[in-house]
């Protein structure tokens, strides 16, 4: 026994020696460069988005680098391949087979549901993991199994605004609006079919494009419609010429609309004309976020400018990526896909990020809010953890 005993023991030492040794060999070696793709509009009216987008997956980055990552035996050092894709399906697609080109092993992206759908074939065929901002329903719906999602879908954020101003504010008669885009036309629908659920009616249905400035001659219509309510479905680039073209034609109805208040734009865009005006985003408050006070300062030191909107997301999206090639000890895509799939961390967002079989967010969560005195005040969050 004593004889079997030492044996082991001597086993155990020379294999914890072996693994010293090979760890201090592959720390001493020169790290490889791993990508990580980015996309996301980063110039044209939704710089904004794709800017704070962005310094997400850039802080993730440093704070994954700082670690000195070693996986497979190599030390690994991620680096950033950021492209514009200027929410534009076509240079979406373009972009997407650069950044496949480029051998990026995932793509922290796109920004936009109208770029990440035509793009999530050309990532899927190179098996590389697509963790994309899209909330349209259909992104995840395509059948691919690399399509991720960073956060809630339209189904339930437009679902939960359209219930609770049917249902909370009593507003009975709707018109909407959206930008014909395949986000603002999904949240349009959605928020439709759950606003008439919940006991309203939607006397008026108008349609514009991301890129319109004038809006008279749509509200003009529905100001003789005699609305409690006005959705639109899209972005705060246009919706914040629409508020105050609503209120230069005395429009007394509430502009509603989904994810309108990043970087405060529609605030300082429409002045006091936002009053009032009501918006649903994905997920939490910042200060309601699991880790969202600590993020906030981690933030704030690394870029010397509080959080946005997105940042929380991107940082927790990148980070589950690279869980996934720690977990599965490679930076193949074709390999940590599958612990990908399984995730269950967590992150600065929830308690619990993990993701179904279609590869959205089990738990998501959406929080209405409302401009008082010139600030975006959160007024219900449901569905989180």
């Amino acid at each position: 026994m004593k004889v079997a005993t030492s044996y082991v023991s001597a086993a155990l030492v020379a294999c914890s020696t072996f693994a010293s040794a090979s760890y201090a060999l592959a720390a001493s070696a020169s790290p490889q460069n791993v990508q990580i793709g980015f996309a996301a509009p980063l110039t044209g009216g939704q710089a904004h988005y794709g800017a704070d987008f962005r310094s997400g997956v850039e802080l993730a980055i440093a704070d994954m680098n700082a670690t000195k990552p070693v996986i497979g035996g190599q030390p690994v050092q991620f680096v950033l391949n950021a492209q514009d894709d200027q929410a534009d399906p076509r240079t979406g697609t373009t972009v997407a087979q650069k950044l496949v080109d480029d051998g990026v092993v995932a793509v922290i992206g796109h920004y936009n549901s109208g770029t990440s759908i035509p793009a999530a074939p050309i990532y899927a065929k190179a098996g590389i993991p697509e963790v994309a901002m899209a909330t349209a329903p259909s992104y995840t719906r395509l059948g691919l199994p690399t399509t991720f999602r960073l956060l809630t879908s339209d189904t339930q954020l437009g679902s939960v605004l359209g219930e609770y101003v049917a249902k909370g504010l009593k507003f009975k008669r709707l018109a909407i609006v959206d930008d014909r885009t395949a986000y603002g036309q999904g949240v349009a629908e959605e928020f439709a079919k759950a606003a008439k659920a919940a006991g309203a009616t939607i006397v008026d249905q108008e349609y514009t494009t991301d890129k319109a400035v004038d809006f008279r001659a749509i509200l003009t219509k529905i100001k003789s419609a005699d609305v409690d309510a006005v959705f639109y479905g899209g972005a705060d680039t246009q919706a914040a010429p629409m508020l105050k073209q609503m209120r230069s034609l005395a429009i007394k109805a509430v502009l509603i609309g989904p994810d309108m208040l990043q970087s405060e734009n529609l605030i300082k865009i429409a002045g006091g004309a936002a009053e009032g005006t009501l918006a649903a985003s994905e997920g939490s408050p910042l200060a309601q976020m699991p880790g969202g006070s600590a993020f906030a300062e981690h933030y704030k030191a690394h870029f010397s400018k509080p959080v946005e909107l997105y940042a929380p997301y991107a940082y927790d999206g990148t980070m589950a990526v690279f869980n996934a090639m720690k977990k599965a000890d490679s930076t193949d895509p074709r390999v940590f896909l599958t612990a990908l799939k399984s995730t269950n961390m967590k992150g600065v967002t929830t308690s619990e990020l993990s993701y179904d079989n279609y590869g959205d967010l089990k738990y998501g969560g959406v929080t209405v809010y409302k401009v008082a005195n010139g600030k975006w005040v959160p007024l219900q969050t449901v569905g989180t953890k």
